[in-house]
């Protein structure tokens, strides 16, 4: 078994505070897939990338969930949320803390998440003294929270200010994050569920515990009112590519 067990982090807080773009400003990709979410400018189903931290001394790609901020799709924050180790909670330096802000707050206070940074983006578009007001408001909504010690890194997107600062603090996290257990029961919540003609059905997740190999005989639950729902894995891939193991 490998001697450090792969990581995901995920994005959480308010409509365009700049979670996709900080995204894109970790890992060059662009996790707003659909065309809605180009034409409307905001993020509407959950987006996947993932992070190379093999400069900070982490040695496996770090999965990354890119959450929705708008109120009416929680649903997706929530199953985006479940089964990452450390989130980043984005907050714009122009705006502050707002209502989606302290609603993912308390998601990820119910998911009992332990680890996490704070990224205050659009740090370049606020002076120096508003900037440090906006600190003072985030670190005020975390007080008493499991992110009320947690760094809070003023970043840009646009200029790159902050992210290789970013990325040690993710990388600090990632090293104290409980591990998952890979010898535990197979748990694999889905957040996506669609059918590739000439494959079948493919699905997507973040594994909680457990191991995933192709062949495995995999049943879903609850399951559905004629009887249970079982499958084979025909094939695994983790970041887009074909593995034997996840």
């Amino acid at each position: 078994m490998a001697a450090f067990a792969p990581r995901v982090i995920g994005t959480a807080g308010h409509i365009d505070h700049g979670k996709t773009s900080l995204v894109r400003a970790l890992t060059g990709i662009d996790t707003d897939r659909l065309k809605e979410e180009k034409e409307r400018g905001i993020t509407i189903e959950l987006g996947f990338a993932h992070l190379d931290l093999g400069a900070e001394g982490i040695p496996d790609p770090v999965g990354v969930v890119d959450v929705p901020g708008h109120e009416r799709f929680i649903r997706a924050m929530v199953a985006g949320a479940v089964g990452i180790d450390v989130v980043v909670l984005v907050v714009a330096a122009d705006e502050g803390v707002m209502p989606q802000t302290r609603e993912h707050l308390d998601v990820c206070r119910l998911l009992d998440l332990r680890r996490g940074v704070v990224a205050l983006t659009k740090a370049d578009l606020v002076d120096p003294e508003l900037r440090e007001l906006a600190i003072d408001d985030v670190r005020a909504a975390l007080k008493g929270s499991f992110l009320e010690d947690a760094p809070i890194l003023p970043v840009s997107s646009t200029t790159g200010e902050g992210i290789p600062a970013l990325r040690r603090a993710l990388a600090d996290a990632i090293r104290e994050a409980p591990a998952k257990d890979p010898d535990g029961l197979l748990r694999l919540p889905l957040d996506r569920v669609f059918t590739m003609k000439g494959f079948g059905s493919v699905v997507t997740g973040t594994l909680w515990a457990g191991r995933l190999r192709a062949g495995d005989e995999l049943q879903a639950l609850p399951g559905a009112t004629t009887g249970p729902v079982k499958g084979k894995v025909r094939g695994v891939q983790v970041h887009g590519r074909p593995v034997e193991e996840a």
